[in-house]
């Protein structure tokens, strides 16, 4: 075994948003020699190929729709050139490329000593570090923390290998002409969103009859259909079976059956880009896990508890390695609620992140967003005659001025519980439902009647005040 060339009090691995806040807060605010080592850029997923270039292209993708939705209010606007998606790609990549330069300033300002290199557990305490030159340095820490993420799966069939994921989206220099995703996750929803208002034939192949089934059934059902009205084209309960090069350079075969496909047969689709986006593994392939003992499920996920423990003591885990709540924020709070834990004294002796009403926003077109309970899985968990809901279908002031085909929806649902209609679920879907959410969040954190929500005087005109005046 090599011999130690590092001590500290917390080793951090993987610098994505969790790691990078339980680092910060245990070096900067409560003084633990903290180092932290990642293999790829600083910020992880989300900053890299998730939250923030989605976002950004997302704002692109609006920009679109508001340019075509401008001419019923009077302006005439001409298009002298095609979106230049190639310069607006490597203007994203430079602001993505300014957020590692401020992390890797913040790790420096905390004092976080920061080593770039994968890391692989020995034991218990020690860590082996393959550094990028090529040589290795050893580690004892007396805390550990697991903090590695994910990455996206590819499915085992004939050419998948042709296909990108969401990772390569971000890598794409052009807009595909024609472009298949297969997925049903908030992940294919939003990249259909983006490619299609972007000007690409979009495709998108789900395994059933809708998509965002972990969702309350009125998202799923208004946003596929809305997606449908937009015109991207919805294959229901498809397979895939092969895919491989085309006949034109660039081009895939895509062998696929969906609903429409006679029993027996099978259907070939060129397109020019093939996205899957089929769910997310862990990342813990050479993590060294079994040499610590630590515990996984049957997924590979890390298991960790509430308090982010695993089975093995001074062994910690949050973040997607642990697929509880796989969402930045949840994350980062984690993070930062273990470093109080560990290094913040008896005043934070029982810290930890309350997993309980997380809300979280799909940034499709439109926006849905939630907390809390969906009606049925409600229902399911406090019997139906306990539940009462509350829902409203419109359309907002901002479609005022257009025909009726091209009026989007706005939907929303309050589901309460017992007599005093505590709010245990809210679901919205049209324009701003993620800022609104925000908000929402909050009440419905505190426990929220919803004759609070009444009492609340609504703001006029806004799509929100119907949450307030629901009946």
């Amino acid at each position: 075994m090599a011999p130690i060339s590092k001590e500290c009090d917390f080793l951090v691995i993987g610098i994505g948003s969790g790691g990078l806040a339980a680092a910060r807060r245990a070096s900067g605010q409560w003084g633990a020699k903290t180092i932290a080592i990642e293999s790829n850029r600083l910020g992880g997923t989300c900053v890299n190929v998730g939250c923030v270039p989605k976002k950004i292209t997302w704002n692109a993708a609006a920009i679109a729709e508001t340019l075509h939705e401008a001419k019923p209010y009077g302006f005439n606007i001409k298009e002298v050139a095609p979106f230049d998606y190639k310069t607006f790609k490597h203007k994203r990549d430079e602001y993505v490329k300014k957020l590692n330069d401020i992390y890797a300033r913040n790790l420096a300002k905390d004092k976080v000593e920061y080593i770039h290199g994968r890391a692989s557990l020995l034991s218990k305490n020690e860590v082996e570090v393959r550094l990028d030159d090529g040589g290795k340095e050893t580690i004892r820490a007396k805390k550990i923390l697991l903090a590695t993420g994910g990455h996206p799966n590819i499915p085992k069939i004939e050419g998948a290998e042709l296909g990108i994921t969401s990772d390569g989206f971000f890598d794409l220099e052009t807009m595909p002409k024609r472009v298949a995703l297969v997925g049903a996750g908030y992940i294919a929803v939003e990249m259909a969103g983006m490619f299609h208002h972007l000007g690409s034939e979009t495709h998108l192949f789900i395994r059933h009859e809708n998509f965002l089934r972990p969702f309350d059934p009125m998202i799923q059902e208004k946003i596929i259909t809305e997606y449908e009205r937009q015109g991207i084209i919805i294959h229901r309960n498809s397979s895939q079976s092969k895919v491989e090069r085309g006949d034109k350079e660039g081009w895939l075969k895509f062998h696929y059956t969906d609903k429409s496909t006679p029993e027996g047969a099978g259907s070939v689709m060129d397109i020019d880009c093939l996205l899957w986006a089929i769910g997310r593994s862990p990342e813990v392939s050479d993590l060294g896990l079994a040499n610590a003992g630590v515990k996984q499920d049957e997924r590979g996920h890390i298991i960790a508890d509430d308090y982010q423990n695993t089975n093995i003591d001074h062994i910690y885990s949050l973040g997607d390695v642990c697929g509880k709540i796989e969402l930045t924020p949840v994350a980062i709070a984690a993070g930062r609620q273990l470093a109080n834990r560990l290094f913040g004294g008896p005043d934070y002796a029982n810290a930890k992140l309350d997993y309980d009403n997380i809300p979280s926003v799909v940034f499709a077109h439109p926006e849905v967003g939630s907390i809390g309970l969906s009606e049925p899985a409600a229902i399911e968990k406090y019997g139906k005659e306990n539940i009462k809901t509350y829902k409203t279908d419109f359309t907002a002031m901002y479609y005022a001025m257009m025909p009726a085909g091209e009026k989007g929806p706005t939907s929303y649902k309050i589901v309460c519980l017992g007599q005093e209609e505590r709010v245990v679920g809210l679901h919205i879907l049209g324009q701003g439902s993620a800022e609104m959410l925000q908000g929402f969040g909050v009440a419905v954190k505190m426990g929220a009647r919803k004759r609070d929500f009444d009492a609340c005087v609504a703001i006029h005109p806004t799509s929100a005040e119907e949450l307030v005046t629901m009946k």
